[in-house]
């Protein structure tokens, strides 16, 4: 309710910004998607995720591309989630 009531009070300038934050989650899940038909083993899975992190860490401070950080971010988010469904079976 208090998100409807600060996008109202901006005029809708805010909803764009929030939206476009999904890109970042989407592109990476496509990609991830992608790679589980690889059949690719748990190390190839881990060094993607410790290079997501490390990418992620290299791209704060640099000043044009931090807009994208989200990006490698969430390719370690998601590949990380996958690990552990592929170890839990």
């Amino acid at each position: 309710m208090i998100l409807v009531i600060i996008i109202e009070l901006r005029e809708k300038t805010m909803l764009s910004k929030a939206l476009g934050s999904g890109w970042g989650v989407l592109l990476p899940g496509i990609v991830i998607a992608g790679l589980t038909f690889a059949d690719l083993s748990l190390d190839v899975w881990k060094a993607i995720i410790v290079s997501g992190l490390l990418v992620t860490s290299g791209m704060i401070w640099h000043k044009q591309l931090r807009h994208f950080v989200l990006l490698p971010s969430c390719v370690a988010l998601i590949g990380g989630m996958l690990v552990i469904m592929m170890s839990l079976k």
